[in-house]
């Protein structure tokens, strides 16, 4: 899987393998929904089995070919694409909406070329090319959105240029003294543990989306990972960064910490390209574990587990993984989503706690978590369902197309808040969503914790269409707007989320964002409608 290049940094080989276009991930992965599951489908929403996908053309590229000429002198002719197989791999992100769109053929958004640079050189290059001809860019990692951020506006542009940044893909450096290492934004999660693999080193950023993100677009989108209670945010572990912008080039961070004015890398992190084009970042890693632990525990409601949650996050210890699904996804298994349907809850909820480490740190670790929530009330249930949870962390969207496929939307959506608001918000989400969505199943885990807060991560099930959704999804967001909470706690903004954030920054923060974009990209061509209001 690695290689190396002239220049001597490790890289990945592998161009990875593409996902499927109307599903997630790898197409060697989707499966029929298992009977178990179908049988309880059946059961709350009846079966329907969805039309097959459409297959269409896409529209022809509207580019001249003089514009194609210049793209190719800057990146090479091998790497300027416009065969409609990429271009429609290349059309919008993974988002429920996204895929039913695709599904029935609505291919309207797909780029116009796919280019595939090289190097900040080339990334320049190309952007100073879509200047001179106002053509949009839409940057591209992995293709894991689910907030909008690949569906541009094209209104006024001469084209959609996709800029594929996979070429990109070499662990540039590691500093084994300051533990970090330097990586490009086109690995994929996977790339990048095996590279750091080699220097005995792992990230420890592990989303549900790991086996097919990129590390450019955990920084553009400010991803949390799985075990953010023991590594933190990728925002947290970004110590420096580089980007190309149309109007210059950034190189930002050169110490671990500085006083040097506001800290301009956060301008990038979270700018899902509308800002700029990172072509490297810095992390801090850590030496891979010696030891691995998860086990469950079971709460007798999701408040009381949160309560324990909570004690964790302000007096410690904190496992690595910290999980709390509510009695309705207890109830469902999803912390096994190979045992959905199979009735095996014990009641209660079902928290996940997991040790990374040192065996003598793990084994320190978990023996004081077990004496802190034993007292809080927590039984404890063994090793299993953390094996279980393990085994299945990234399975979850593979059951979301095989509902699909039986005619039941689902859809994920996520905020965050202080731990004073957190009953709140989760009951006035959870009746936004059941009144938009009557009969619909509305579960909720919260996955990330901090000493202030913590997020809450809502799954839905319905028989509904897009528009439905996209209401009930509103009503959601309202929800939280008027709780005090985050629009989004790690899937970004994108165009989805927009028209919420001036409610969630204030005016004065939207003039702020419009004058970035201003000095950063002024004719507007990177990522345009994304973001910003």
């Amino acid at each position: 899987m690695q290689g190396s290049r002239d220049d001597g940094r490790a890289s990945s080989s592998t161009t990875g393998r593409e996902m499927h276009p109307t599903r997630w991930g790898d197409p060697a992965g989707a499966a029929p929904l298992p009977e178990p599951a179908r049988a309880l489908v059946e059961l709350a929403f009846g079966v329907t089995d969805s039309p097959a996908a459409t297959a269409v053309s896409l529209p022809a590229p509207a580019l001249d070919e003089a514009v194609l000429a210049e793209l190719r002198t800057a990146v090479g002719d091998a790497h300027v694409v416009t065969d409609d197989a990429i271009r429609r791999l290349r059309t919008r992100g993974k988002s429920t909406p996204d895929l039913l769109r695709a599904r029935a053929g609505d291919l309207t958004d797909a780029p116009d070329v796919v280019v595939r640079p090289v190097g900040a050189h080339e990334v320049a290059a190309v952007l100073a090319i879509a200047v001179r001809h106002h053509l949009a860019v839409v940057p591209f990692g992995g293709g894991t959105a689910v907030t909008g951020g690949l569906a541009p506006d094209r209104e006024g542009y001469a084209g959609v240029v996709s800029l594929d940044l996979r070429r990109m893909n070499h662990l540039v450096e590691v500093d084994p003294v300051s533990m970090t290492a330097t990586l490009e934004p086109g690995l994929l999660g996977p790339e990048a543990e095996a590279l750091l693999a080699e220097h005995g080193l792992t990230l420890g950023h592990f989303p549900q989306s790991f086996e097919h993100a990129s590390i450019g677009g955990f920084a553009a989108t400010r991803s949390s990972g799985q075990a953010s209670a023991g590594y933190g945010r990728f925002d947290a572990m970004v110590v420096a960064l580089t980007a190309v912008t149309p109007t210059g080039r950034l190189s930002l961070g050169v110490a671990p910490a500085s006083a040097a004015g506001p800290d301009l890398r956060q301008l990038l992190l979270g700018s899902e390209g509308a800002f700029g084009v990172i072509t490297s970042v810095t992390v801090r890693v850590r030496p891979i574990p010696e030891a691995k632990v998860y086990e469950g525990w079971r709460f007798a409601t999701f408040a009381e587990g949160r309560d324990a949650m909570r004690e964790l996050a302000q007096s410690g210890p904190l496992p690595t993984v910290l999980r709390l699904s509510d009695e309705s996804e207890t109830a469902l298994s999803l912390a096994d989503p190979d045992a959905v349907g199979g009735g095996a809850s014990a009641g209660g909820c079902l928290m996940i706690t997991g040790y990374e480490g040192s065996a003598a740190d793990v084994a320190a670790k978990q023996t004081s978590v077990t004496a802190l929530l034993t007292d809080l009330g927590g039984v404890p249930g063994g090793e299993e369902p953390g094996r279980a949870w393990a085994a299945g962390r990234f399975k979850a969207p593979y059951l979301r197309d095989s509902m699909l496929d039986v005619g039941v939307l689902v859809e994920t959506l996520e905020t965050a808040t202080f731990w004073s608001r957190v009953e709140q918000t989760y009951a006035d989400v959870k009746a936004a969503l059941g009144a938009s969505l009557p009969g619909a199943l509305v579960l909720c885990h919260v996955s990330h914790v901090y000493e202030t807060g913590c997020s809450l991560y809502f799954t839905v099930a319905a028989r509904a269409t897009e528009p439905a959704w996209r209401a009930a999804k509103a009503a959601a967001t309202d929800a939280m707007v008027a709780a005090r909470a985050t629009i989004t706690h790690h899937h970004a903004v994108g165009t989805d989320h927009k028209p919420w954030l001036a409610r969630e920054i204030g005016e004065t923060g939207v003039r702020v964002l419009r004058a970035v974009k201003a000095e950063l990209d002024p004719t507007g061509i990177l990522n345009p409608g994304v973001l910003v209001p």
